[in-house]
């Protein structure tokens, strides 16, 4: 890989990672529904003006935008509000995964391999040490709502993994205007106009700013980018550098918010990271076994 793409992908999950900082910022000033409401609306004006819709079904499109936009990230900004650490939701999210794998073995009747239950069971263990020590940083409906955001992840990968070969950043802007409408409806519904009202006349700068940079940064710039690279490299090339996500997570959130990095968390994300790593490098660093006597292998 050419060290600008590195320095591509690089740039791509360290906006991924720092961004949980950015998102606790701005939900100091927006609920969590309209903000995400907020940054899809963002990601589809003004651009789906100028982007040909992509050549998929429209519910795929449908489906896509609500799932990523209520399911993971109204979710996720819904804990991050008071019940999970940026830091703790950046790896716990991770754990979509997981979660795709399980999907895939379901859905699509792919076969499970002993490597991908090894991972699951390093994570697992990350997530058990995660649960023995709730406090004010993790609490269990934090840790349960953030599992929920990534099991939605999961269910949207499999939705644009079925949707084929389609050029991701047209597929991003336009899903995401689908994901507005039911985020509008439960901020009104939950959040109420007159805090809807009351955050918008509010909002200064540094917001408007944040969630600018939720849509251009993180979504337009941060998948356009990803599939850009993923378009002129072996996949296994570049998904493990999005290992590096909930360390960039971790690392923002202990520096910028002064989030405690005891040992326990440590320990947590060392076995979720493992985990992680396992499933994503293990088919790179297996050896290549000899064809068996009889097998046909030439």
């Amino acid at each position: 890989m050419p060290l600008s793409h590195f320095l591509l992908a690089l740039s791509v999950v360290f906006v991924w990672g720092t961004n949980f900082v950015v998102i606790r910022w701005g939900l100091d000033g927006l609920p969590p529904f309209l903000f995400a409401a907020l940054r899809f609306a963002l990601s589809a004006l003004p651009w789906l003006l100028f982007v040909p819709p992509p050549a998929v079904r429209w519910w795929r499109l449908a489906a896509f935008g609500v799932l990523l936009g209520v399911g993971q990230f109204g979710l996720m900004f819904l804990a991050m509000r008071a019940d999970i650490s940026p830091g703790m939701a950046s790896l716990v999210v991770q754990m979509q995964v997981f979660f795709t794998i399980a999907l895939s073995i379901w859905w699509l009747r792919e076969r499970v391999q002993p490597y991908q239950l090894a991972g699951l069971a390093l994570a697992l263990a990350g997530l058990g040490v995660i649960a023995s020590h709730l406090d004010a940083s993790v609490t269990l409906l934090g840790l349960g709502t953030v599992l929920a955001a990534a099991f939605c992840w999961a269910c949207a990968n499999l939705v644009a993994k079925s949707a084929g070969p389609v050029n991701m950043l047209h597929f991003m802007v336009w899903s995401s205007a689908f994901a507005v409408p039911p985020l509008v409806g439960l901020s009104l519904w939950l959040e109420g106009p007159q805090a809807m009202a009351d955050a918008l006349r509010h909002a200064g700068p540094g917001i408007w700013a944040n969630v600018l940079w939720q849509a251009v940064g993180n979504t337009l710039f941060g998948y356009g980018a990803w599939n850009w690279l993923l378009a002129r490299h072996p996949a296994a090339t570049i998904t493990p550098m999005a290992l590096l996500v909930p360390v960039f997570g971790l690392s923002a959130s202990a520096l910028s918010l002064g989030e405690a990095m005891p040992a326990w968390k440590l320990l947590a994300c060392a076995l979720v990271l493992a985990g992680l790593a396992l499933i994503v490098l293990w088919p790179r660093w297996r050896p290549t076994s000899p064809a068996a006597p009889g097998s046909g292998g030439t």
